[in-house]
């Protein structure tokens, strides 16, 4: 069972690492990490487990976070209207995107950085990526054209992000940390808690 101790930080250099293409079909190798890696944000949302083995909740998990230097993510989360998405991401390539701008009022928040970082995360609103989508239940892989906006998109473009060994705060203005770009609007329907 993967911990929160497990996850790799940012004052590891390996973090800015880029992954691999996962070869199609899945090894049962990249089976467990995905796996694994579900199992974790899924136990994010048990509150038992979350207080008994200190697992910090999160909305997703990539795999250059566990040391494996493959292009695979999971993202467990709730959008604005309710909807819950689950999703095992293999191979993503965002194919287009908005030319318009979201950013969290809060800021973002990663697993692999253990502090708050102030500043604002540009990201485009609404994200088109054709991946190749891991079903839990059917232990079964096909590909897919995502489409997602606002939360999810913010969400997805994090994760994608560390398949290219960034973190969401090297997107932060360093000069002007609360700069706000003319094409791009908060969403105040979350707060810096929830994302993780």
């Amino acid at each position: 069972m993967l911990l929160y101790q497990d996850i790799i930080k940012d004052d590891n250099p390996i973090l800015r690492n880029k992954s691999e293409d996962v070869t199609l079909p899945l090894s049962d190798e990249d089976i467990a990490t995905i796996e694994k890696i579900n199992e974790y944000l899924v136990n994010g949302y048990d509150k038992e487990k979350v207080e008994k083995f200190g697992i910090r909740p999160a909305y997703g998990l990539a795999a250059p976070q566990i040391g494996v230097f493959k292009k695979i993510f999971v993202i467990l989360a709730t959008d604005e209207t309710g909807k819950t998405h689950h999703y095992g991401v293999i191979n993503p390539k965002i194919i287009s995107h908005s030319e318009e701008k979201v950013y969290l009022p809060g800021g973002e928040g990663c697993l692999s950085v253990d502090r708050n970082v102030d500043g604002f995360v540009h990201r485009h609103k609404r994200v088109k990526a054709k991946v190749w989508l891991y079903d839990f239940i059917e232990k079964t892989v096909r590909e897919e054209i995502l489409k997602l906006e606002n939360l999810m998109a913010i969400i997805f473009q994090h994760e994608y992000d560390h398949l290219f060994g960034i973190l969401f705060y090297d997107h932060i203005d360093k000069n002007n940390p609360f700069f706000i770009q003319n094409n791009s609007t908060g969403l105040t329907f979350i707060t810096n808690d929830e994302e993780k």
